[in-house]
């Protein structure tokens, strides 16, 4: 039985495997796609920093935390009503495929997109000179961070159940901006007030930047390993919200 199960798993894995080459194919390996991942967090990065004379160890940090969250957010919250409204969703629900399986393979296209060009500016620190204090740590940041955002675009399109890409986008706009100018990207955790502090705690994207500053700096306002933890308990619970609430809202996408 357990065996069977295994088996029944793997099978459902591999055709997840099928939903990421497709979404690749259709969506992430477009020109325009690639481009708009890294220029909406570097214009948004260059308009606040610029003039202000800082190093660059604390420049890279914040650059790398907006191009892991926007690339792993960019397309996702849109899959699902591009899907609905082209009659594809439907060819996909009666294929021999599991519902959480088609999400996931959703999710690990985002993931990585938003992991193949969180490598930009990691290169680029590299390039200047800039020390990793510990690589290590900063790599399975950017994989669980990128996969936790990744969950947190498919949980975007969950609700409300609609086929249209544009309301979709802006709903998913009006959640991704706020949590990015309260995440300690613009200024350190340390430097927020009381209420700054407990308002970022609430954003996934406050620990990401917070490994990534412990991987370039050396100091980071969180422990790595709540980091990491906390990284990892967003994940988990963005991915099950996401499969659940699709679950229930998918009849009304048909």
């Amino acid at each position: 039985m357990f065996l069977m199960a295994n088996s029944l798993c793997w099978d459902q894995f591999k055709r997840s495997l099928a939903i990421v080459k497709k979404n690749i194919r259709i969506y992430y390996s477009k020109g325009p796609v690639i481009i708009f991942g890294l220029l909406v967090p570097f214009f948004l990065f260059l308009s606040f920093y610029i003039g202000r004379n800082l190093p660059a160890e604390e420049l890279i940090p914040g650059l790398l935390g907006m191009t892991a969250f926007f690339t792993a957010t960019s397309v996702g919250p849109a899959i699902v009503p591009w899907e609905a409204r082209a009659k594809t969703l439907e060819r996909l629900i009666s294929s021999p495929i599991s519902l959480w399986a088609i999400f996931l393979g959703d999710v690990l296209s985002s993931f990585l997109f938003g992991a193949f060009v969180s490598l930009f500016p990691i290169i680029v620190a590299l390039f200047i000179g800039i020390e990793m204090v510990n690589l290590l740590v900063l790599a399975l940041g950017v994989i669980l961070a990128t996969f936790c955002f990744a969950s947190l675009s498919i949980l975007l399109s969950s609700y409300p159940p609609t086929d249209s890409p544009a309301g979709v986008m802006m709903i998913s706009s009006m959640v991704k901006f706020p949590l990015v100018f309260i995440s300690g990207i613009f200024i350190p955790i340390e430097e927020l007030p009381a209420w700054g502090k407990t308002l970022s705690s609430i954003s996934p994207l406050t620990y990401f930047t917070d490994l990534a500053r412990n991987s370039m700096q050396g100091r980071s306002f969180y422990p790595v390993e709540l980091d990491l933890v906390v990284l990892l308990i967003f994940t988990i619970v963005f991915l099950v919200a996401a499969i659940k609430i699709h679950e229930r809202t998918m009849p009304k996408r048909l």
